[in-house]
């Protein structure tokens, strides 16, 4: 999963922070979804729910589940299954495991050595320590490596990269240096590890090395483990390589769940395979690599927090990689479990964090899975005393997420039908630590996200979390963020955009989804290393485990909310307002780019007078660049305009029908549930994004070269963004088509509203 953290550079992208203004709330203030009376019983349910949660569950639990590595394919990994779904059918759930079988390599050759100027050969080792009890598990262990790179034999030169993202690629043209037939080294961070053998292979490079840097991700941040929390010179980061902005999931079964006969790809046919072989390395490995580097000294912002001048390359270092794979496929375990609904029983509520680790995994996943468990066995409190959920409600433990997100998507293919038919709402967790609230979704959920916020007391402060994260934003936040904060009753959630399980549910299926967590004041540095342990979460994660009780606070509100309203809590101003701000936002991407465009070919016109003038001296002078033609958004202008006219006449119908105390009767409520179920699907496509179509939604996806890190209107975006000018406008009309579909689907939510208030 991606790592959740506030400090910058520790991991390949950063989720944006959640902050919320202070709100003066009421006992009796309204929930969405509810009339005045049920959200008083409401709330009266979500006390009740508080009183069971006992937050000595998660640590007996994640005790439990971090007592051996539970990598996918591992015997505990089946074990830890089987233990969860042990608890969810003592407390009453309806719980299977359902069974996948997918590609999941592991290295059998991991050779990396340094042939010039002098002899080296890296650990590729992280050491046991006496304070960390489980980092002597070696036999059961995964080795430092990245899954999905392919095998491979290479020997070459080193150039060293910065982030390897497609900007620093840029800066190396413009110095003349070519890492065509080279091997790369960069390190984590700036982006998705994913992006960058990705990267490096378009631009030549054979051979890719990933390491995590102590400015990003060591003792530059703080004091390293066992000391403190942060990485220390050994310890390295696996992850999964393959190129997961094509699609998700299992690589040899694209569309379709992964069943035992189900029909595969060949490796070869497998897109999202990396096309160079990749390895990742501690700090101390990278070192004496990077010593050894000669070529042009690397800008300021590239360097690093190593004791050692850093240069670009190529060489005089000489690598050779070599890393061979068991192509293996192996059975997974989701563990699935219900609790019907009695009114709506074909409506889901889906609330998913996923099992498996890289090796222990306290915090990643353990921490929000825990959390989950306790508030799904508080739920089942709630079902003894005789309250029954009005919509069924679907807890999942997800398997092999961290390789791609395989459990939760090839679940949702398996299930595509049904889920389209009848999910409402995703909602995921996945690590959890110390600090402030954070959410990203959909944007149509944004105010009932708020309003939770407001009903959460911070275990810290004693304040709600909703008041915590505004006063850390005054504090802490840019002079943008705090307007905004001033400006606002409520504020942005962030756009999804991939890293955890609600991929396959928002944007292949276009369900609408939820991530949330708590983090910020727990340190880093165990990040998919044998180091995230028990040990290391209960020194410096969330040693109380109050923060687990506080995010199954949060989550169990939303889950019994969404399960028990009578009127599904879609509300879509800001959906509209957001949806105007990125319209705004590509427009203005294409006049930047336009002036930067005019500026660079201004310049290589002046260096290529000056070599003409001057021969003897030497100038790189790059091609010049296409210049930006016009693109016409008034069809996305219009239909915004459309969307926003929708999104306040449905709000000022469901005023009118609180106000004159009209009410709907079951055929309507029904009808209109049946319209907002289904809703967000209309901002999806069948024949999905350009050049990959697993990814549907037309508002939000990860970016083909942020990975994790979201592009939203992602056609349109990124057409502009690689100078595709027919295609992006193209794209301005089917994206308009799109965002005046959704319009039309509120219009019809709107009529039965207006037929509630007659």
């Amino acid at each position: 999963m991606v790592k959740v953290v506030f400090l910058a550079g520790i991991i390949c992208f950063l989720i944006p922070r959640f902050f919320f203004s202070q709100e003066v709330r009421t006992a009796n203030s309204q929930l969405l979804g509810f009339t005045n009376g049920s959200s008083e019983r409401q709330r009266g349910l979500e006390r009740q729910f508080d009183g069971y949660l006992d937050r000595e569950n998660l640590r007996a639990w994640m005790q439990r589940l971090t007592a051996r590595p539970h990598h996918t394919g591992s015997t505990y990994d089946k074990e830890n299954a089987e233990f969860i779904a042990s608890q969810f059918k003592n407390w009453g759930y309806e719980t299977t495991i359902e069974e996948f079988h997918v590609l999941f390599p592991t290295p059998k050759t991991r050779l990396l050595e340094m042939l010039e100027p002098e002899k080296f050969v890296p650990k590729l080792a992280e050491p046991v320590l006496p304070e960390d009890p489980t980092s002597n598990q070696t036999s059961e262990q995964l080795p430092i490596y990245n899954a999905y790179s392919i095998d491979g034999d290479v020997t070459a030169e080193l150039v060293y990269v910065n982030y390897g993202m497609p900007k620093d690629y840029e800066e190396l043209d413009q110095r003349g240096i070519d890492v065509k037939g080279k091997v790369v080294i960069a390190r984590y961070g700036g982006g998705w590890r994913g992006i960058k053998p990705k990267v490096a292979a378009e631009h030549g490079a054979i051979g890719c090395i990933i390491y995590s840097d102590p400015r990003d991700d060591g003792y530059f941040q703080g004091d390293i483990y066992p000391k403190g929390a942060y990485r220390n010179e050994y310890g390295a980061q696996r992850g999964s390589v393959k190129d997961a902005p094509l699609y998700s999931g299992d690589p040899l079964t694209p569309f379709i769940g992964a069943t035992k006969n189900a029909r595969r790809l060949s490796l070869k046919e497998a897109k999202t395979l990396t096309k160079i072989p990749v390895l990742p390395i501690s700090y101390a490995d990278a070192l004496p690599l990077l010593k050894t580097l000669g070529g042009p000294i690397a800008p300021e912002s590239w360097r690093g927090a190593l004791p050692t001048t850093y240069h670009l390359g190529p060489g005089p270092t000489k690598i050779h990689l070599k890393i061979e794979f068991n192509w293996d496929i192996v059975p997974i375990y989701n563990v699935i479990a219900k609790l019907k609904g009695y009114e709506y029983p074909d409506e889901w509520i889906i609330r998913g964090n996923h099992h498996d680790a890289w090796v222990n995994g306290a915090d990643d996943p353990v921490s929000g899975l825990v959390a989950m468990m306790e508030e799904a066995r508080a739920i089942s409190e709630l079902a003894k005393t005789g309250w029954t959920p009005n919509r069924t409600i679907i807890y999942a433990a997800w398997d092999a997420e961290e390789q791609g997100l395989l459990g939760s998507t090839e679940w949702a293919e398996m299930h595509a039908d049904a889920l389209k038919t009848k999910g409402v709402v995703y909602i995921n967790s996945d690590s959890n630590g110390r600090g402030f609230l954070y959410v990203g979704g959909l944007h149509t959920l944004e105010k009932f996200v708020n309003q939770i916020a407001k009903d959460v007391t911070d275990p810290q402060t004693k304040v709600s979390v909703a008041e915590r994260a505004r006063a850390h934003i005054i504090v802490q936040g840019t002079s943008e963020e705090q307007k905004e904060v001033r400006d606002r009753d409520d504020l942005h959630i962030y756009a999804l955009g991939s890293g955890s399980d609600y991929t396959p549910f928002i944007q292949h299926l276009g369900i609408a989804s939820l991530n949330i967590g708590y983090g910020g004041e727990d340190g880093g540095g165990s990040y998919h290393s044998i180091y995230d342990s028990y040990a290391h979460y209960t020194r410096f994660g969330d040693p109380t485990f109050e923060y687990g009780v506080a995010l199954a606070q949060t989550t169990g509100r939303a889950v019994l909310r969404l399960a028990s309203a009578e009127i599904l809590p879609f509300e879509f101003s800001n959906f509209a307002e957001t949806v105007g701000k990125y319209v705004k936002e590509v427009s203005k991407l294409t006049d930047d780019m336009r002036e930067e465009t005019e500026e660079l070919n201004r310049r290589i016109k002046e260096r290529s007078l000056a070599l003409a003038a001057n021969p003897t001296q030497t100038y790189i002078v790059p091609k010049p660049k296409e210049p930006v033609p016009f693109l016409n958004f008034a069809p996305l202008q219009n239909a915004v305009t459309t969307l926003e006219r929708s999104a306040k006449e449905y709000d000022q119908e469901m005023k009118n029908l609180k106000e004159k105390g009209g009410e709907l009767v079951a055929r309507q409520k029904k009808a209109l549930n049946g319209i907002l179920l289904k809703i967000e699907q209309a901002s999806t496509r069948r024949e999905g994004l350009p050049r990959r179509p697993w990814y549907r939604h037309q508002i939000y996806a990860p970016g083909m070269y942020t990975g994790y890190g979201v592009k939203t209107l992602p056609a349109v975006r990124e057409a502009i963004e690689q100078r595709y000018w027919t295609e992006a406008n193209e794209q301005i009309e089917v994206v308009a088509k799109v965002i005046e579909g959704f319009a039309r689907e509120i219009d019809r939510a709107k009529a039965i509203l207006k037929e509630g208030v007659k």
